[in-house]
């Protein structure tokens, strides 16, 4: 798992092109950006592309805002389709049960999982994703964190990459299939053309306990401090969280 952050100094070895690594598999970058591997293992991401091969899709551009709309271009599966939706419950599972996601996130609210196909020439072009949408129950969603989730090997097509805009350098992904990319859904972003293969991916929203993205990088080295230390600093430290929850924390 690897977390990207604008927080500087913060991490001790390993700098490569403003990338650092904070422990074993956990890297930090110049603006909070996660990369959590093995959300699905890759024999259930590949499963679950299996199975949208049998799935019916639509326009992709029918799910997109107003502006959006104008690039992007691909396929969604459809919504309204019960295999889909068991999917995407399989999906949603997993990455409840991820601790990772649990403790760098704290999700409260999930939109609905979209899953996404890109064909040979298709792409979806620069663009910001809304800032409120509709969460699974239809409530008013906050889209405080966008991710994708790849369900394809990278090596069974070319270009598809998910392109972040940086003054320091672009960022392209292209994750193995089961891993994520979570990013602050206000970031500029665009999956490049594919020009072979099929890319298959599920992107979502979350809305989080926590919606600023440097009080949850807070919460979560206090909690790594907590996790490290002897019960009296623990329990002071359990305390100091709570309260931060309390000051921060939007249910």
């Amino acid at each position: 798992m690897m977390v990207m952050n604008r927080r500087r100094g913060k991490v001790r070895d390993n700098r490569s092109h403003g990338r650092q690594t904070i422990a074993a598999g956990v890297m930090a970058w110049e603006f909070q950006l996660i990369i959590i591997e093995d959300v699905l293992d890759r024999e259930q991401a590949l499963a679950i592309g299996e199975a949208l091969g049998q799935a019916p899709f639509q326009d992709g551009s029918l799910t997109a805002g107003s502006a959006a709309r104008k690039v992007k271009q691909n396929m969604q599966a459809r919504g309204d389709d019960a295999g889909v939706a068991a999917l995407g419950d399989r999906v949603r599972l997993a990455l409840d049960n991820n601790a990772r996601v649990r403790r760098l996130l704290r999700p409260v609210r999930w939109s609905n999982l979209l899953f996404s196909r890109y064909g040979t020439g298709q792409h979806y072009g620069l663009h910001a994703d809304n800032a409120a949408m509709v969460d699974e129950h239809g409530w008013p969603l906050r889209t405080d964190v966008s991710f994708t989730l790849f369900l394809s090997d990278p090596d069974t097509y070319s270009g598809g990459a998910l392109l972040i805009p940086d003054p320091s350098g672009d960022r392209a992904f292209r994750l193995a299939a089961g891993s994520a990319v979570f990013y602050p859904t206000g970031l500029l972003h665009q999956v490049t053309p594919v020009t072979a293969g099929v890319r298959l991916a599920c992107v979502g929203w979350i809305q989080s306990l926590v919606r600023r993205p440097d009080q949850r990088d807070i919460l979560h080295d206090l909690e790594g401090l907590r996790d490290q230390s002897d019960e009296a600093a623990s329990l002071i430290l359990d305390k100091t969280i709570g309260n931060l929850l309390r000051m921060w924390g939007e249910a």
